[in-house]
């Protein structure tokens, strides 16, 4: 628990808008090097993977964030919500350039949502994040009430399961990694859904006001 006190004493000192500007300032600069094509020969394919992945390593590590403090004391609710709304944005950069610069008219998007299975995932995981997305602020959890809030953030769940099988299915032939991310989001959703108890006399830092629950 001293490492973890120590990084904790760290992240207390960084404001939680540095995530929204490494966020943006990444998106800008990924688009940058496929506009001046520096991302290999089909730019606008890497693009729209580097901005998939990214959202997809956001959302999982949202999801993570209450299981980190509980078992390594690693304190990161305060940039919860943060990560959340980052991953929002960077999946809808991903999704703007797969709509306007990949596919291009909205009949053909149409058509692959509809007739590609994980184009239908996808496109499900991105509208569960939008009303996420609007609801991630403190005069939001005041109309809704706490628990009515809580219960529509649930969807984070069914979200990052759509998320990494839309990868899975995505990705060419045999690779390790959308793997492991299903691994850990079935993890997740497993221990949730068994009634798993947190091992005792872990980590339990002070409530966050207007931290969002999982």
């Amino acid at each position: 628990m001293i490492l973890s006190q120590t990084i904790n004493s760290g992240l207390r000192k960084i404001p939680t808008w540095t995530i929204y500007i490494v966020g943006g300032a990444w998106v800008v600069w990924m688009f940058y090097l496929a506009a001046t094509n520096q991302m290999g020969p089909e730019p606008i394919n890497a693009l729209e993977r580097e901005y998939g992945e990214l959202g997809l390593k956001l959302i999982v590590l949202g999801l993570a964030v209450t299981p980190l403090r509980r078992w390594t004391g690693l304190n990161l609710m305060k940039f919860r919500r943060a990560i959340g709304v980052t991953a929002f944005f960077v999946v809808l950069a991903h999704f703007l350039v797969w709509a306007l610069l990949d596919v291009g008219t909205f009949g053909r998007m149409w058509t692959e949502i509809v007739k590609r299975p994980y184009v239908t995932v996808g496109m499900a995981s991105f509208i569960m994040l939008i009303p996420l997305a609007v609801t991630s602020n403190n005069l939001s959890i005041r109309k809704l009430g706490g628990a009515t809030w809580r219960k529509l953030h649930k969807l984070t769940y069914p979200i990052a399961l759509c998320a990494v099988v839309h990868y899975l299915w995505l990705v060419k032939g045999f690779q390790i990694e959308p793997f492991v991310y299903l691994g850990i989001v079935i993890l997740l959703l497993a221990l949730r859904q068994s009634g798993f108890k947190w091992p005792t006399g872990t980590f339990k830092p002070r409530a966050i006001k207007g931290a969002a629950s999982e």
